[in-house]
């Protein structure tokens, strides 16, 4: 039986290596602890906060990036916005946004706060 016990932790080290690693293990279980960990909550640290900076966009105006970053809307809905004012003209009220495929009523009221009042046309005299 061959006795090299080259690149082998001594028998002494061994307890106080694992102790170690205990010691650890018990100290991330307490932290997980104090951030509510076995309490059944899934502890998100990742989650962006709620912006508390408002913004609005010119429907009538806007272009794909600008609408694709209204609530709900992606780059599919915001063309289809885009088609919709190119093949009818613009927007004469919010409410018009309903005709746009895509875009319900649940949709326009997620994203009314964010949409600049439409301003009218005054009148060819």
């Amino acid at each position: 039986m061959p006795t090299d016990t080259t690149g082998v932790m001594p028998r002494a080290t061994q307890p106080v290596i694992a102790l170690g690693v205990a010691v650890a293990l018990a100290a991330m279980a307490a932290w997980y602890a104090s951030l509510g960990g076995f309490s059944g909550r899934v502890v998100r640290h990742d989650d962006a906060s709620a912006s508390t900076t408002g913004f609005t966009v010119n429907v009538n105006e806007a272009g794909l990036d600008e609408l694709a970053i209204l609530p709900g809307l992606g780059p599919a809905t915001a063309q289809s916005i885009v088609d919709h004012r190119r093949a009818h003209g613009p927007f004469a009220t919010v409410d018009d946004l309903l005709d746009v495929p895509g875009i319900g009523p649940s949709t326009l009221e997620r994203i009314r706060p964010h949409i600049r009042p439409i301003r009218q046309r005054p009148p060819a005299p």
